[in-house]
């Protein structure tokens, strides 16, 4: 077993070995890749067989998600009609270690003639990939992880590592933001958090727990059972002056029934923190977890009179997964 296990830890230092041997190659033709790309008024077309190929989709879809138009392409099937989807106006990244994949090879030309140009990931700077390509990216490694020489791992975790730069490269030339991001990911948890706003998930109008300045700690009682979110706003003229929660009702009652007959204001929390509808829930989240003196469960939703128009509840960030 222990032989085994240095065999792991072999094959780990060699791969890294391999990605930090990528650093002095992010150059001039690293640069002129990123401002290709740039320049490119379609998109970037993705293609490689095998393990380069399996490299490429992640490649793709990570340029995709990035913020830049990205599609892969099976060589092979570019020999059978697929060519169709390029045009003079995309970039083509091809991938092969070795520089002369065979079915890569049979595209080129018809590559060359639609007038796309070439950005080779290849590890072979005299290969014919790298002659016909007009930048090189050079992903090659002193050797492979597999101890039979034989599997790619050294050289597809290089290829890897120098999509990723490439595409992060990308996103920064961009500006791409969190929000431009989340359009991408609309659906998944990230999306949630980034897109989700107060206004869509808080309780307003008659969901919304008000009480005047006028009223006793009773009445709030009565209003914050019959909303049910365990708190309710307290308002002057529309405007929030207060919060009261049950847990203050609780804290009060230890001390004996009378003060339910005292003015809301004898009880309730001055000025708490609040948001805008505009904000995003996540924000909301963050808000109620570092609220000072204990984290809170409910934040009231104020428009920019500070007028009280809603209120937002810890279920209702975990009902849409925000939390």
């Amino acid at each position: 077993m222990s032989n085994i296990l240095e065999q792991a830890k072999t094959v780990l230092t060699i791969e890294a070995e391999a990605v930090t041997a990528l650093i002095p190659r992010i150059n001039g033709q690293f640069s002129a890749a990123i401002d290709m790309i740039i320049a490119c008024q379609g998109r970037v077309v993705v293609t490689g067989m095998g393990k380069s190929g399996i490299i490429g989709r992640k490649l793709n879809a990570t340029l995709a998600s990035t913020g830049t138009p990205s599609l892969f392409l099976h060589p092979a099937e570019g020999i059978h009609g697929d060519l169709g989807m390029v045009t003079a106006s995309d970039v083509v990244i091809a991938i092969s270690n070795s520089g002369e994949t065979s079915e890569l090879l049979a595209i080129l030309p018809s590559i060359k003639r639609i007038g796309a140009p070439i950005i080779a990931f290849c590890g072979r700077d005299q290969s014919t990939l790298a002659k016909h390509a007009d930048v090189v990216l050079d992903i090659s490694v002193e050797k492979e992880a597999c101890p039979l020489g034989l599997a790619p791992t050294a050289s597809t975790t290089a290829t890897l590592a120098m999509g990723d730069a490439l595409a992060i490269a990308l996103l920064s030339a961009r500006k791409f933001r969190p929000e431009d991001f989340a359009v991408f990911h609309p659906g998944g948890a990230l999306g949630r958090k980034l897109l989700l706003t107060v206004e869509a998930v808080m309780h307003q109008g008659e969901d919304n727990p008000l009480i005047t300045l006028d009223k006793t700690v009773k009445e709030a009682l009565f209003v914050i059972t019959e909303k049910g979110l365990g708190a309710t706003t307290v308002v002057d003229g529309g405007k929030l002056v207060g919060l009261i929660t049950d847990g203050d009702i609780r804290r009060g009652l230890e001390k004996g029934h009378e003060f339910l007959d005292k003015p809301v204001a004898s009880l309730m929390t001055k000025m708490p923190r609040t948001i805008t509808p505009d904000r995003l829930a996540a924000e909301a989240l963050r808000i109620m977890e570092n609220n000072k003196p204990r984290p809170v469960t409910v934040l009231p939703v104020v428009d920019k009179e500070f007028q009280a128009i809603g209120m937002i509840h810890l279920t209702d960030l975990l009902r849409q997964g925000v939390v």
